[in-house]
């Protein structure tokens, strides 16, 4: 299976509730090797992570959004955990404090940006912006925005102008260095409900389990109509959605894995070369050294 099997947007004409959440075209081979593949991959993306961290010259950021439960959090765990942690930094973005209120809403963002020779993960991230914000218009009052003290202020032009801002945000950083992934696991709502059942039946998942999420279970519709306008607005040539089909969890990771992969290989990280003298030096410390362990 290739990363292509995952969707990626690159264009305003879609439709959320037209893409799958689950594969109609596996196969038993496929199935059969697809855990080999996943661990095959993961052994490549830990090989070039090293090389872009020892490079330290580019970088890159991974965003994942989906509704709870959609396989964020074990999808990194899994196909990060043979990096060097050095390397390798997971951000969860959650309710603004205070201090990050009294600031734009990409400030918080902005500031725990990749490094040159990391890679970022945001498990959320300034999305949050236009997704459970757009749910809760509320929240942008909480920001005290000139120009927006009441709900009716909110408008569609108010969106507008957030999209432009996070595409602008992204391009940024792209030509700055940082390349960007952005992944939207799209879970199925009777998938969710499993899945929330299993964490309320099993005591070793409960602390997985918020009442808030059953709480904003109930905006189901509105979740998935503010990801088909984000994901329409904000997907572009350089930063494009892909949208992973979340309901095998599997399946998920093993796409996610390969494009993750795909796309390092693209950047063509490199260990540093060793200058003339560098190279000269090091000969003679090897012989010094094994002179050393022979004595």
């Amino acid at each position: 299976m290739k990363a292509k099997q995952a969707i990626r947007i690159s264009n305003h004409k879609f439709k959320l509730s037209k893409f799958n959440t689950v594969y109609s075209d596996k196969s038993t081979e496929e199935n059969n090797d697809l855990k080999e593949r996943l661990e095959n991959d993961i052994e490549q993306i830990s090989s070039l992570q090293n090389k872009l961290f020892a490079e330290n010259r580019q970088s890159l950021l991974i965003i994942f959004q989906g509704m709870d439960s959609a396989g964020k959090d074990g999808t990194i765990k899994h196909i990060m955990k043979g990096v060097n942690p050095q390397g390798v930094e997971v951000i969860s973005f959650k309710h603004p404090s205070i201090q990050e209120l009294e600031h734009d809403y990409l400030w918080r963002h902005n500031i725990k940006l990749p490094k040159s020779g990391q890679i970022v993960i945001f498990n959320r991230s300034h999305y949050e912006n236009v997704l459970i914000s757009k749910v809760h218009p509320e929240l942008v009052l909480a920001e005290r925005l000139h120009g927006y003290d009441k709900l009716s202020s909110i408008d569609k032009v108010f969106w507008k102008l957030r999209y432009n801002q996070i595409n602008y945000f992204e391009r940024r950083n792209i030509e700055t260095g940082t390349q960007i992934l952005k992944f939207f696991l799209h879970l199925s709502k009777d998938e969710q409900c499993k899945r929330f059942l299993d964490r309320i039946n099993n005591q070793d998942k409960h602390w997985k389990f918020s009442s808030a999420d059953i709480e904003e279970r109930k905006y189901w519709v509105a979740y998935q109509q503010a990801y088909e306008q984000a994901i329409k607005h904000t997907s572009t040539k350089q930063a494009p959605w892909h949208i992973i089909p979340a309901d095998d969890k599997l399946y998920a990771r093993m796409l996610i894995g390969r494009i993750i992969l795909e796309k390092l290989q693209e950047m063509k990280p490199v260990f540093p070369p060793k200058t003339k003298a560098e190279q000269e030096y090091m000969l003679k410390a090897r012989a010094s050294l094994e002179k050393e362990i022979s004595h």
